[in-house]
């Protein structure tokens, strides 16, 4: 793969890393919140329950395509894939989560894709960036969603009666 085929998209969520990963391994509930993923299974589970092998189905516009990737991670602070099946060449990925501050987290994800069919340069780099930049940026929507439904109401606000 060519070096420049790398991508990379860097977000701050206003969350804690443990936060942002208990999303990032809730694989099934993609498809509610990736506008691209139409489905999501795991396959196979590791020791402690985590989704290791997934299958997703993404919506590319022109056709849905298929690929099953492998997960390794370390908690609350990484987590990787590799393709291992799928319409897709290769795709290899990470994303890693930075402590900035209190309730606040860098989320680095690069990732390197190979179609395995031709597309010329410009065009597909645009599409890679575009997915990918989308992708992090609804993580980061989700993660604050949860986080905001999550939270009690304001002290004020609370068993008020009228």
């Amino acid at each position: 793969m060519p070096p420049d085929a790398a991508q990379e998209v860097v977000v701050e969520i206003a969350a804690t890393p443990a936060q942002c990963f208990e999303v990032l391994l809730d694989f099934e509930r993609y498809p509610e919140w990736s506008s691209a993923v139409t489905g999501a299974r795991i396959v196979e589970r590791d020791a402690h329950g985590v989704g290791r092998i997934v299958e997703f189905h993404i919506d590319a516009k022109v056709k849905t395509i298929r690929y099953v990737l492998e997960y390794a991670y370390k908690k609350s602070s990484q987590l990787t894939w590799t393709s291992i099946d799928g319409d897709v060449q290769s795709i290899a990925g990470a994303y890693r989560l930075r402590k900035l501050g209190t309730n606040r987290t860098e989320a680095a994800c690069r990732q390197e894709i190979e179609l395995g069919f031709w597309l010329p340069g410009p065009l597909r780099k645009l599409a890679e960036r575009t997915a990918l930049k989308q992708s992090v940026t609804e993580l980061k929507e989700e993660v604050e969603r949860r986080l905001a439904a999550a939270a009690p109401p304001p002290a004020g606000r609370r068993g008020r009666k009228g």
